[in-house]
This record gives C-alpha cells, structure tokens and sequence, in this order.
C-alpha cells in the first residue's frame, strides 16, 4: 500500500531570525521531521513526503539552504511544490539536484504506484499571493489524466480551488480555476485533491472529488469567519497528513508535537 505524507507551509526564515519576530519555524519542522521519524515503524512505511508550498518565507537562497539542512534528517525521501511565499527560479536553483526538479518551467512532476498516480501542480504566479494553473500545467494534467484511464489520482497543490469563509485567504485562493474544474470533473476514475496555503485543515469537495487543505506545520492563520477583522495568525500546534488509498482516498492528521507513549487500553 503506497502512503504520502503531507506537510505544508513551513515558511522558514533566515538561520537567527524568527517568523514576524514570534516563531522559530526551523525549529517547528524540525519538531515534524522528529515525529515522522520517530513514528515511522508504526505508520510505515511511507514513499515520499510532500511539501506542498511555502517551503520558505522570502524566497532567498539562504532560506532555502536552511530548509534543505534541516529536511536532511528526513529518513525518508520528498518533493516539492512553490507556494506564493516562494520563489520559482532561486527555488529550481536550490534544488537542481534534485531527480524531480524540472529545468525550467512549472515546478511539477508525477509520480505512479501500483495503486494510484500522484501529481504535483505548481500555482505560484511570480510577485503575486493568488495562485493560477498555466496552460503548460493544465496540459501536463489533461496528459496524465489520459494515460491513466481512470487509475485512482491525487493531485497535489499549494492554492485551493474553494472559499473557505477565511476572507483574506479567499481572496488570495486558486483564481480561474474553471479549466481545472472541468478537467477533474471530467475524470473516470476516484480523484482527491491535496492543498496547503490556508495553514488550517479543511475538507470539501470540488467537482465530484474531495478535497483536503493540510494545516501548517508552525502557525495556523486565524480561524476568524468574521468580516472585516484584520488578517493574523495564531502560533498553535501544527499538523501533518498521512494520505493512502484502501476503499478510497483516506487522510489522517498527525500533531507535529511528540506523543505519549502508548498506553494500553486493558
């Protein structure tokens, strides 16, 4: 059974600087790499890790060098998509020996297992916070989606397509998102859809698939339904998705905290 671990929206800063002045986000991912690690007999195993934007918080080399050093405790294998925090071209040079980085264009790729094909789409749009699918990264869809002929598909991306009720997040969401609607309905087989962006979890559905948005790994944007009220975040425990296919599409949440040690019901 092949399984995917989600986390999202890392956001790390420069080594000795703190998100916004309040959050060691260095230290939170490196709290998640710890329990991934830790829990890796119990959950296991897992192919890949997929880090589903916002690697970092400015898009800067050093930024990206620091998430590297720190994803280098990782015992398993990841990829990784641009989310508006980051930024396309310094992300594909940090990452140009990486099998999945691409020479140039969308940051995207695919990944087939025997029992579901998981692709990457890259929706960052350069100086921009909304995201937006290209042609090139609808065509590279509309593609694979032919060549599976209905094999259970994930789909992985940092904008979600769906307003949430989170004002300032469903201003900034996935924008024209038709063409993406029409492909993922017109899909034959079980589709899911796994985002980020919102660093909250949320499940909805978009056009007959359900859809997932993964909650950050340090801080959350405050869950505020109100109108009007400023945007914030709240520093809060942060979480990660275990994603597998048995019946369908299943996804757990994972705390980033450690665990107590189990304890027996009897």
């Amino acid at each position: 059974m092949t399984r995917i671990l989600q986390i999202s929206d890392t956001h790390i800063v420069a080594p000795g600087s703190l998100y916004y002045g309040k959050v060691d986000t260095r230290a939170a991912l490196r709290m998640a790499i710890e329990r991934i690690n830790h829990d890796l007999e119990r959950i296991g195993p897992i192919d890949y890790v997929i880090v589903s934007g916002d690697l970092v918080e400015h898009g800067k080399p050093e930024e990206y060098a620091a998430f590297k050093a720190t994803m280098a405790d990782l015992k398993l294998p990841y990829l990784a998509l641009p989310g508006n925090h980051d930024c396309r071209e310094t992300m594909r040079k940090s990452f140009a020996d990486q099998d999945w980085m691409p020479e140039d264009g969308p940051i995207q790729w695919v990944r087939e297992f025997e029992d579901f094909c998981l692709v990457g789409l890259d929706t960052s749009v350069t100086d921009a916070p909304h995201g937006q699918l290209t042609k090139a990264g609808l065509a590279f869809l509309s593609e694979t989606m032919q060549r599976l002929n209905g094999k259970p598909l994930m789909i992985i991306l940092h904008h979600p397509p769906i307003r949430m009720g989170i004002r300032p997040m469903d201003d900034i969401n996935l924008i024209e998102a038709e063409r993406f609607k029409t492909l993922v309905a017109s899909y034959k087989g079980p589709c899911k859809i796994c985002c980020g962006h919102v660093h909250q979890l949320v499940t909805s559905r978009f056009a007959e698939a359900d859809l997932i948005i993964a909650p950050g790994v340090s801080h959350g944007v405050t869950l505020e339904l109100r109108e009007d009220v400023p945007y914030s975040f709240t520093i809060e425990n942060g979480g990660m998705l275990l994603h597998d296919y048995r019946d369908g599409f299943q996804s757990i949440q994972i705390p980033v905290a450690p665990a107590s040690p189990s304890i027996p019901f009897s």
